[in-house]
C-alpha cells in the first residue's frame, strides 16, 4: 500500500500478520505482560523511541505487570499502514525484552 494515510480493511490488517494485535473500532490494540514494573517501563521507553522515529504516536498505559498500547491514525480516523508498521516495531521490542503479549 503506497498511501500511508489510506485506511486499511479488515483483510489488509489480517494479512499483516500482527499476532499480538487486534482491531478495536478504528484502532489496533495490544496488551503486553511484563514480569516487573521496570521491564514494562523499559518497553514504554522503547515504544516512545520508535514512535518518535516515525512521528506516529500511540496511546500507552503502563500498569504493574502490563503495558496496553492503542494505535490509530487520528488524522484519518482509521487504521493505516503507519499503525501496522509501528505495531510490528513495538512487538519486536517486546520480544527483545522477553515481554509476552496477552492473547
Amino acid at each position: 500500500m503506497s498511501d500511508p494515510k489510506a485506511p486499511l480493511s479488515d483483510s489488509d490488517i489480517e494479512a499483516a500478520g500482527l499476532d499480538a494485535w487486534r482491531r478495536s473500532g478504528d484502532a489496533l490494540v495490544a496488551r503486553f505482560r511484563s514480569k516487573t514494573f521496570a521491564a514494562g517501563l523499559e518497553l514504554v521507553n522503547r515504544i516512545g523511541d520508535a514512535a518518535e522515529a516515525v512521528d506516529h504516536h500511540p496511546d500507552v498505559t503502563l500498569s504493574y505487570g502490563t503495558v496496553d498500547v492503542t494505535l490509530s491514525s487520528h488524522d484519518v480516523g482509521a487504521v493505516t499502514i503507519r499503525d501496522v508498521r509501528l505495531a510490528r516495531a513495538i512487538s519486536e521490542q517486546a520480544e527483545a525484552l522477553g515481554i509476552a503479549r496477552v492473547r
